[in-house]
């Protein structure tokens, strides 16, 4: 097919058909007897031409420009016609270069739908583009590339101006979608008008971005917004440049606003929550001529409909908190940042300072609103820093990690609250839930509760993931080395009634060799399970933690493991498992990790299990989960026969003695106990204290005499005489206590060496070190018996308190 394109010389139009930038010449043009590869049709020439395939759209673009001298003839102001007609279906661009006097201005309107700016490099969806570019004498500044369906309504510029239209082969697009208007100086760079009609959303930039806006000139956007709506600037890229003279700022003209035009740096937060249309102006400065640097600006105008209750503000009290910061955010921020298409909610801590983040720290009250339709899509996230440098300044101090009041009466969901926790190696953390407890979150026991903490205790050498926990279950306090991190995160909208019942604490304690102590006092109803930090990549190499669990004394435990070996191979060091009841003369358990882990087992007392990893040999790790059920303990019925029959046989004793004794005060002169002085009353003391022997004198003895006279008035029958008795008083052999163990038990931590000039405890007494007193009752031709009862007892080494007065000082 040929074509044919007629021009008019007093239109002023050029007409260039050449091949794509990068497309081998496989098809030519045919002008007359000429085959080429561009053809070039000027003002005035009548052409004919064909192309030598079917698909020329392929191979070849078209350029039109029409040059228009506003300056020496009239302007041809009103619609801009595509012109000429009947071009072939080729990728059009349309320039039209038209020069005018910088005394006046040209305005280009657009018809609707309007336009939208673009960045460089972006493309448009229907590929249909407009760029703009402002011509004062030689120099040409790019106003910006802009697409259809927008809000850019007007744009004004200075002196002439170059504007281009670009069309693809298949578009149906016959008009060009604007007019050229004249109107008076503008004395600025350009004015760029946009129209923003109900909830929507703008971006624009400076002139010539990413390069630099011209130096030390200035231009406006002017946005047309109805009286009802708000409306809210955000700078989300700029750079400035060095100004030797003036300074480089931003603008705003509101209507309204006792303070017009209100100035503000690029670097401030810029106005929000403006009602109605208003002005925005970027003044350039005098830059440096050796080093300009460069000026520009990205920016977004959102416009919304104001909150229902607008006018009302929170109150936010951060005056009492210390080393704390509130961030209230869109969801997902900050990996998850909303494109500026998106509906934001914004946050304002005064009428017209509202962005998308607002961050308060503490130290000062704030009273906040929000410009949102939806508040569930903002969320909270605090942190909070608590720091001992000196364990005898803060050791006695306990922390409450609680969420403050401030924050949970806020309209917004709390999404996370950390705490970070710092201290000297020599000083470590104490986590405590006194009511709540804590319970492990892992497969075995899931938490189901709004909010949860995750806990990691960093070292230089090591990070330890300690868990995830939440509250209602068994562990009462977690001691931890070094610095320590929780995060307290929300699930669900009933962390706001649950909160109210939080109880988790905090208190700074002396270094403990392990890196973590549990300390667990379970449910006795309930099955407990345990699992070591870190079960995702295993406990770290060299890394020792301790269990200890509280076993009623009504009650019996009964541990067990999840799995019969620990499951790993050391290349250096051992792994080892121990386990040991809190009680004297308790076998401890040991366990390598070459052995079998121990079956199911009682516990009676309460008992220690400690975890001690070596370095484990390549992609094994040492994970264990153990758990812990109690049940009464079980009393056998031959012990309860035992104990009734023994309950009667004493009763019958006692009332055998107590008849033989009626009868005898009936007879019996009333007998009198005195006190021997040279009686031991000294308490068994340290063994070695005394050097005589009790076996050596009769200190033990209490000499009973008849003296009716002394306490005789105290018997209720005094006539008749009284046969002396003798009572013994025996030795206990029951069960002795022990002190408290200190946690851990030495034996899991070997490395450790006593401190030698720690006093030593004395040892418990023997049964051979008790004292036995015998009372010996005068009976004729007995008396001489004394002797050998003292040559009976054994094993006695005190000695009376009144033979020697140096011992008797040592007492004192």
């Amino acid at each position: 097919a040929s074509f044919t394109i007629s021009l008019h010389k007093k239109d002023n139009t050029t007409v260039t058909i050449k091949l794509r930038p990068g497309v081998p010449p496989s098809c030519r043009i045919r002008f007359k007897n000429f085959f080429g590869s561009e053809l070039k049709i000027k003002p005035g020439e009548n052409v004919t031409f064909a192309f030598t395939c079917s698909t020329p759209e392929k191979y070849f673009v078209a350029e039109i420009q029409k040059n228009i001298d506003c300056v020496s003839d009239p302007c041809p102001f009103g619609d801009v016609h595509l012109y000429p007609p009947g071009l072939p279906r080729l990728n059009r661009t349309y320039i039209w270069d038209v020069k005018a006097s910088t005394k006046a201005g040209l305005e280009l309107k657009f018809c609707a739908p309007w336009l939208r700016q673009i960045e460089p490099g972006e493309t448009c969806p229907d590929s249909i583009s407009y760029n703009i570019n402002s011509s004062i004498d030689e120099a040409t500044v790019n106003i910006g590339t802009f697409c259809r369906n927008g809000s850019v309504s007007r744009v004004k510029l200075l002196g002439g101006v170059v504007m281009s239209l670009h069309l693809p082969w298949h578009s149906p697009l016959t008009t060009s979608g604007f007019n050229i208007a004249n109107r008076a100086s503008i004395k600025r760079l350009c004015i760029i008008e946009s129209i923003l009609k109900g909830e929507s959303s703008i971006t624009l930039m400076s002139p010539n971005y990413p390069l630099g806006f011209p130096e030390d000139e200035l231009m406006t956007w002017q946005f047309v917004i109805p009286s009802n709506m708000r409306a809210s600037v955000f700078f989300h890229n700029y750079s400035l440049s060095n100004c030797e003279r003036k300074e480089e700022r931003v603008e705003y003209y509101i209507p309204g606003s006792p303070s017009n035009p209100e100035v503000f740096k690029l670097s401030d937060s810029q106005p929000a929550n403006i009602a109605g249309s208003f002005n925005m102006s970027l003044q350039g400065c005098d830059q440096d001529a050796q080093n300009p640097g460069i000026l520009r600006l990205l920016f977004q105008v959102v416009v919304q409909h104001p909150q229902v209750d607008e006018n009302v503000t929170y109150l936010v009290d951060l005056s009492k908190e210390k080393n704390m910061t509130v961030t209230i955010h869109v969801e997902g921020w900050p990996s998850h940042v909303p494109l500026m298409s998106e509906p934001i909610c914004l946050i304002c801590k005064d009428p017209r300072t509202c962005d998308r983040v607002l961050a308060l720290a503490s130290g000062a009250v704030y009273r906040i609103s929000f410009l949102c339709k939806d508040l569930s899509q903002l969320r909270i996230t605090a942190e909070k820093g608590i720091g001992c440098m000196d364990i005898h300044w803060c050791q006695r101090k306990i922390y409450s990690l609680s969420v403050p009041k401030a924050i949970t009466k806020l309209p917004i969901r709390l999404h996370k609250f950390i705490w970070k926790l710092v201290a000297t190696d020599l000083i470590n953390v104490e986590i405590t839930s006194p009511s709540l407890k804590l319970h492990q979150h892992i497969p075995e026991q899931r938490c189901n509760t709004s909010y949860s903490y995750s806990i990691v205790s960093a070292t230089p050498e090591t990070e330890l993931n300690v868990g995830v926990f939440c509250p209602g279950g068994s562990i009462e306090k977690i001691q931890m080395r070094n610095n320590i991190t929780i995060a307290l995160k929300t699930f669900g909208k009933g962390f706001v009634n649950e909160s109210i019942h939080q109880d988790l604490k905090m208190s700074f304690v002396p270094h403990i060799k392990e890196e973590c102590i549990f300390t667990v006092s379970p449910n006795p109803k309930a099955k407990v399970y345990l699992q070591t930090p870190n079960s995702l990549y295993g406990l770290p190499p060299y890394v020792s933690v301790s269990w200890f669990i509280v076993v009623p004394s009504k009650q019996t435990a009964r541990l067990g493991f999840s799995k019969d070996r620990m499951g790993i191979a050391c290349e250096t060091g051992r792994a080892y498992v121990n386990i040991k009841e809190e009680t004297l003369g308790a076998e401890e358990i040991v366990r390598r990790e070459d052995e079998l882990l121990p079956p199911p087992r009682n516990m009676y007392h309460s008992f220690w299990v400690n975890v001690s990893n070596c370095r484990p040999v390549d992609k094994t790790q040492l994970t264990l989960l153990f758990w812990v059920t109690f049940a009464d303990k079980q009393i056998d019925l031959g012990i309860i026969l035992a104990v009734v029959a023994s309950a009667g046989v004493l009763t019958a004793i006692g009332l055998t003695v107590y008849c033989v004794k009626k009868k005898k005060k009936k007879t019996q002169n009333p007998m009198v106990g005195v006190y021997n002085t040279n009686v031991n009353t000294q308490m068994p003391g340290r063994k070695g204290l005394f050097g005589k022997g009790r076996q050596t004198n009769e200190s033990h003895v209490y000499a009973v005499i008849d003296e009716a006279v002394v306490y005789g008035h105290l018997l209720k029958e005094s006539n008749g005489s009284v046969a002396p008795e003798v009572d013994v008083y025996r030795p206990f052999d029951g069960p002795i206590g022990s002190l408290p163990p200190s946690p851990p038990p030495f034996s899991f931590r070997k490395d450790i060496k006593r401190s030698s000039n720690t006093e030593k405890e004395p040892p418990p007494l023997t049964d051979t070190e008790q004292d036995t007193y015998t009372f010996a009752h005068q009976k004729s031709g007995l008396s001489e018996d004394n002797g050998d009862a003292n040559e009976k007892e054994k094993g006695d080494t005190s000695v009376p308190l009144l033979e020697n007065k140096e011992q008797d000082g040592l007492v004192e």
